[in-house]
């Protein structure tokens, strides 16, 4: 077998107590792309797909010792990746509904039929074999749309990046400004690193945390004896950075008389250590940030008008993630991968369901509570995906709130189902084939969905 098969071979577990259905089974998927196992018992067929974590399970509801719907809801609960066909030969509605409704795929009866068999066993297999193929196709999007360390595809981002590339070479102030978490640091890395001065200082400032009465001798330095304490001179973030960046952020935070001093280096490119009466020339670049809005503090008299226009002469503004949610599956790709390094865990990725609570919850923390909550549910993970158990409580019940925000009445599954389908949809323009990929359905279903009358409407028709 050659590289290519091997890489997209699909596993198959059958768990029936009745040899010659196995041997059925095997007899009839010997032409599919697949690796058969096959096991009698049900607590060690349980144990073979738990090690082997299979992408198919053919099962036997009615079984000796544990029952069908036993080792189903094991394996929901420990490899929710895994696609689960239970199999009966006593078949009832109420039995199949209760197969789904905790988890199974699919629902088939005794004798089984041929032709049905390998045409269900054939979707599967395909399905997982585009999974399989999705996951490296989302490895080589994710190299595309990395830019500086910052990944996106949405309109806003690329709007970003763009503005980067163009400003960097020719910057001397610049104003970033979003929500916090929203990757400001990173937007002033990346100014730096793309100019003329990157291969000096990036020194960077975190105004919210310095006391106010050393804010001035943090920037400009001091003499020894300027001040109580001041047992030595010290160099000050500009004086540190000539001929690099220095980066200001919460820039907001800082007092009025801070501001003017502030302004009058930027004016006059002079900087005079506490306590010195000596002037010395510094040429650095300025980056500038804050999730404050500047505009409102110059209306209450809380920063200076001149400062601001100073800062601003170039502004980088930083969307919200809830405002780039198709950004999530990339986001989400990056975050996973680098804490299963971390964790020297083996999660690959994440379940639909999953993903759908993760597209639901309004993310006020943005980016880093994107980090925050993946690098928690990798840790929580114990099989190869992501699943909404291993999620924080408070993203499960935030989620379930903004779905029950957007209807104030019950709505059936099939309502559901089409609001959310149409909800991606829409996000993403339109986009079919990525609606697919994201909802975890083929583009048919997709297709199916999207053209078929709303449930809602036909059941007040009815009416």
């Amino acid at each position: 077998m050659d590289e290519h098969m091997e890489q997209h071979l699909v596993t198959v577990v059958a768990i029936d107590d009745d040899k010659r259905s196995l041997d059925f089974i095997k007899a009839a998927l010997k032409r599919h792309p697949v690796e058969i196992l096959t096991q009698t018992d049900a607590e060690t067929g349980l144990k073979m797909v738990l090690d082997r974590r299979p992408q198919i399970v053919l099962l036997d509801l009615m079984m000796p010792g544990m029952n069908g719907l036993e080792v189903l809801d094991c394996i929901v609960e420990a490899a929710p990746e895994t696609e689960v066909i239970l199999i009966t030969g006593q078949y009832s509605t109420e039995s199949a509904v209760e197969a789904i409704r905790r988890g199974a795929s699919d629902y088939i009866t005794k004798p089984i039929n041929l032709n049905s068999l390998r045409d269900r066993i054939g979707k599967l297999v395909a399905e997982a074999q585009q999974r399989q193929t999705a996951l490296q196709l989302d490895a080589e999007l994710l190299k595309t749309y990395q830019f500086e360390s910052m990944i996106g595809r949405s309109p806003l981002m690329l709007q970003v990046f763009a503005r980067i590339r163009r400003v960097a070479p020719h910057y001397r102030t610049t104003l970033v400004t979003g929500a916090s978490g929203t990757g400001k640091e990173l937007v002033a890395a990346a100014l730096h690193r793309l100019s003329p001065v990157s291969n000096n200082r990036l020194a960077v400032c975190n105004c919210s945390a310095i006391v106010e009465t050393l804010f001035e001798s943090e920037l400009f330095g001091h003499v020894r004896g300027a001040f109580t304490g001041a047992g030595q001179d010290k160099v000050g973030l500009f004086e540190y950075a000539h001929g690099g960046t220095v980066f200001l952020d919460e820039i907001g935070e800082i007092s009025l008389e801070m501001q003017a001093k502030l302004l009058r280096v930027l004016e006059n490119r002079e900087i005079q250590r506490v306590g010195s009466p000596v002037v010395k020339k510094v040429d650095v670049r300025v980056i500038a940030a804050t999730n404050r809005n500047l505009q409102e503090l110059i209306a209450e008299k809380k920063f200076r008008e001149d400062l601001y226009y100073r800062l601003s002469m170039v502004e980088i503004e930083l969307p919200r993630l809830a405002d780039r949610k198709e950004d999530l599956p990339l986001l989400q790709r990056f975050f996973i991968e680098q804490f299963a390094e971390q964790y020297g865990k083996a999660v690959k990725g994440i379940t639909p369901r999953a993903q759908i609570v993760l597209a639901r919850y309004p993310w006020p923390g943005n980016i880093r509570e994107l980090r925050s909550v993946l690098g928690s549910a990798c840790m929580m993970a114990e099989g190869e995906l992501i699943d909404v158990r291993d999620l924080p409580e408070r993203v499960r019940a935030r989620a379930a709130e903004a779905e029950t925000e957007n209807t104030n009445e019950l709505l059936t599954l099939a309502e559901v189902e089409r609001h959310h389908v149409l909800r991606v949809l829409e996000q993403l323009g339109g986009n079919k084939v990525q609606a697919a990929k994201i909802l975890g359905i083929n583009r048919a279903t997709v297709y199916r969905i999207v053209n078929e009358p709303d449930p809602g409407e036909e059941a007040a028709g009815d009416a």
